[in-house]
């Protein structure tokens, strides 16, 4: 079996439209509809977190830099540890309590940039993220968390910059590709309460989830995130101690998440792993 035969096994899901690729060095595969816009719900944040990180860069404001409910920082929110809720900025829980998985943290930062930048979040997205990789066909169109569109080729181009970042300095990706507050149990969305449940800085660590999306046998050190529109990427960082290490993957489909997607994913991303491992 090739690569290419995996990834056909898409045109077998209960969707209406679907696309997806793997990204192994040089090599992007690809299959189902490149150009077709999807809308990425969730998966809005890795985008947001990339732009987030460069402001961190640029002086906008600082990981440690207090922001959100009180003994929160912008490193708490975009770890999801600051308390906040889901949709709601009032906090729900201590800071590092709980890990809370929250649209409203990502909405604090990005209000916070547009008041230091003096522009617009969506604006500020493309500068910093969307136009130096040539993501012209993704965009902004509400939350920071859970509102962007995007097609599978510009998400090609997020997805290798995650893998070979070109944007961020090597100590920034570092940090934001480790755990934070480790010992931090909660709620994967769909998936129940994981103790702990390990996440980076705007990107979720597969860590020792069970169940959960990615496959059973990728890497602790897997980053990535999923979308409440039956959208996902995810990426193995070039340091990480495997044969797999420096790959990627990315699918887009227009099916809401649900128990159709529980054991495809799970299934179709250890055959990916398989393959890129063999």
């Amino acid at each position: 079996m090739t690569m290419r035969d995996v990834l056909a096994e898409i045109d077998d899901w209960p969707v209406d439209t679907v696309a997806a690729a793997v990204i192994s060095g040089d090599e992007v595969t690809t299959h189902g509809e490149v150009d077709n816009i999807f809308d990425l719900m969730s998966v809005t944040k890795p985008l947001s977190a990339w732009a987030f990180l460069v402001a961190v860069e640029e002086g906008i404001f600082e990981l440690d830099e207090p922001l959100g409910p009180e003994g929160s920082t912008v490193r708490h929110l975009l770890a999801h540890a600051s308390g906040v809720g889901f949709d709601s900025r009032e906090p729900e829980r201590d800071v590092e309590e709980r890990r809370i998985y929250s649209s409203a943290g990502f909405e604090i930062l990005a209000e916070k940039i547009e008041e230091v930048a003096g522009m617009t979040f969506r604006q500020y997205l493309r500068l910093a993220v969307l136009d130096p990789l040539e993501m012209h066909e993704t965009a902004l169109y509400g939350s920071a968390g859970h509102e962007a569109y995007s097609t599978l080729n510009d998400m090609i181009a997020f997805t290798r910059e995650l893998i070979h970042p070109q944007l961020l300095h090597e100590k920034t990706v570092r940090d934001a590709l480790s755990v934070q507050y480790p010992d931090l149990r909660g709620i994967v969305p769909g998936y129940g309460m994981q103790k702990p449940s390990p996440w980076g800085l705007g990107l979720e660590m597969h860590g020792t989830k069970d169940p959960h999306w990615m496959g059973t046998e990728m890497p602790e050190e897997t980053f990535g995130h999923f979308g409440m529109s039956g959208t996902y990427l995810w990426m193995v960082p070039e340091w990480v101690d495997s044969p797999g290490a420096g790959t990627g993957a990315v699918v887009l489909t227009d099916r809401q998440f649900g128990d159709w997607a529980k054991p495809l994913w799970q299934e179709f991303n250890d055959e990916i792993w398989a393959e890129i491992t063999r």
